[in-house]
């Protein structure tokens, strides 16, 4: 198969920057992250990825593998006692969950702006429990797209997604959830405020990359305001971030944990709704 060239900007061109970290952390000899599809992806995509974004340090790629496994650790926790339920990823990219968690009985929605809709398409291979949905998770139409959300139950995640909405849109999707979705979960990860407000400036920059504008964000001692967007929230809960690798892992751990440090890397929150 002909190497795919990615034509992404904006936003979108962040899920080729977190692909990267986690296939380079997929690359290393205890790697935190099993993921050898990103592995291929990487090989398969024809991105100047280390002139674009630089290589990855030990810190960001650990970091990027943890978070992913963090989610993939909270779906596989709801499987566990939903197994049939239905997985919606919200911003997917190129992440390759579907196949990192599959029981064998979920089925998996990905909702995705058109061109990223179409580069998974290409460079993914087909299940007959894998959906790729062109469209904004903003405009609500994938809702109608979850069978039996009731009986199988949902769980949603939107990983790296949130903060480069706006504050009305996040509230308007974490509202439309908790009332459509009862018995389900959402997962999220939010910036903090002081990360976020240099990407505001224009002055956040990876490589030559400079990072698109975090219009959302919250401070981990925030979370508890997000149980204000619907009624049927029933818990907000913090997901701490597994253990890594070495004493690189060690530090990430310490740091999402202690207070003042905890603002470096991206907090992953769960919300589960009543039903």
């Amino acid at each position: 198969m002909a190497r795919v060239r990615p034509m992404l900007d904006g936003v979108s061109e962040t899920l080729l920057w977190t692909f990267y970290n986690r296939a380079y952390e997929a690359g290393r000899r205890y790697p935190v992250l099993d993921d050898p599809m990103a592995l291929q992806l990487l090989a398969d995509l024809d991105y100047p990825f280390e002139e674009r974004f630089g290589l990855p340090g030990p810190f960001s790629s650990q970091a990027q593998g943890l978070r992913s496994r963090c989610f993939d650790l909270a779906v596989q926790a709801y499987l566990a006692d939903r197994p049939e339920a239905t997985v919606v990823a919200l911003g997917d990219g190129l992440e390759t969950g579907f196949w990192r968690v599959d029981n064998g009985r979920l089925n998996w929605l990905s909702v995705e702006l058109p061109e990223v809709a179409t580069l998974r398409r290409t460079l993914l291979p087909p299940s007959d429990r894998l959906r790729t949905l062109s469209g904004s998770a903003t405009g609500l139409s994938w809702l109608d797209e979850i069978e039996d959300p009731v009986g199988r139950g949902v769980v949603v995640t939107a990983q790296g997604l949130l903060m480069y909405l706006r504050p009305a849109e996040v509230r308007k999707v974490i509202a439309a959830c908790a009332e459509r979705l009862p018995g389900g979960v959402f997962v999220l990860d939010s910036m903090s405020r002081w990360l976020a407000r240099g990407t505001v400036a224009g002055t956040s920059k990876v490589g030559d990359m400079t990072v698109p504008p975090m219009r959302w964000a919250m401070n981990p001692g925030e979370r508890r305001k997000l149980r204000g967007a619907h009624p049927g929230i029933t818990q907000v809960r913090a997901l701490r971030l597994p253990r890594g690798r070495g004493a690189m892992g060690e530090l990430i751990r310490v740091q999402s944990l202690l207070p003042g440090l905890r603002t470096l890397t991206p907090a992953v929150t769960q919300l589960r709704f009543g039903g």
